[in-house]
């Protein structure tokens, strides 16, 4: 654990541009970003299904999720960021550096959607690689949080596979499209970044991957045998 004797805390998360390999996460542009968002990544109508887990109610149309979109920026503080293949140009999906709290250096990454050219691709994990990597080493953030539905397994499941670790179930948390949530809490913190930070990047060189992209090792198992090798 660092030495906070001359914590002064950390700078609020703001729309940055990061550049990987495969993908581009790019700070949110109303104008250049909405439609894309909408009828690109997400389908259109074919959203609901894909944020039943979200809090707010089932979309009518753009301008309802423009709304919506609008509002969680301005009034709940959410930096958006959007994911761009690189290889197409195209946009894929979007996450939210959100509920900022600069003074204890945490910030949790939500209003996670990835759309469908993202599945059985390295898109969705640089991303959130890149999120990472931007909150521990640029910003200098202690805790990176990751909240879901308990009910959300796929959710539970990313997470877990991008290296976050489950703290538990808080029960009655929310009242969500009016029944009951109960959240499901993840989080990596600034001493397990360095491990899995190798990890993401051993998994996401092009070595891990063979001529039909299928990956070689599982993300997991790099981190484990990270792991292990640490151990001895």
């Amino acid at each position: 654990m660092r030495d906070l004797a001359h914590w002064k805390g950390c700078p609020a998360p703001k729309p940055v541009l990061i550049e990987g390999r495969y993908v581009l996460v790019e700070p949110y542009d109303r104008a250049k970003h909405l439609n894309a968002l909408w009828s690109d990544a997400f389908g259109g109508m074919a959203i609901n299904p894909l944020l039943k887990y979200f809090s707010q109610e089932d979309f009518s149309g753009i301008e309802d999720f423009d709304t919506w979109l609008s509002a969680v920026q301005q009034k709940s503080g959410w930096v958006t960021e959007v994911f761009r293949e690189k290889a197409s140009g195209k946009v894929v999906g979007m996450a939210n550096y959100m509920r900022a709290d600069p003074a204890n250096g945490v910030v949790e990454v939500g209003g996670v959607a990835h759309g469908s050219a993202m599945a059985r691709s390295p898109l969705s994990t640089e991303a959130h690689y890149l999120m990472a990597r931007h909150v521990f080493e640029d910003l200098g953030y202690r805790r990176y949080e990751w909240k879901c539905h308990s009910e959300n397994q796929a959710s539970r499941t990313t997470a877990a596979r991008l290296g976050f670790t489950f703290e538990g179930i808080f029960r009655q948390h929310m009242v969500s499209k009016r029944a009951n949530r109960d959240t499901a809490w993840f989080s990596m913190i600034d001493r397990e970044w360095p491990l899995i930070k190798t990890a993401f990047e051993q998994w996401l060189s092009p070595d891990n991957f063979d001529r039909d992209g299928r990956q070689k090792q599982r993300l997991e198992d790099v981190r484990a045998t990270l792991a292990q090798e640490e151990r001895r």
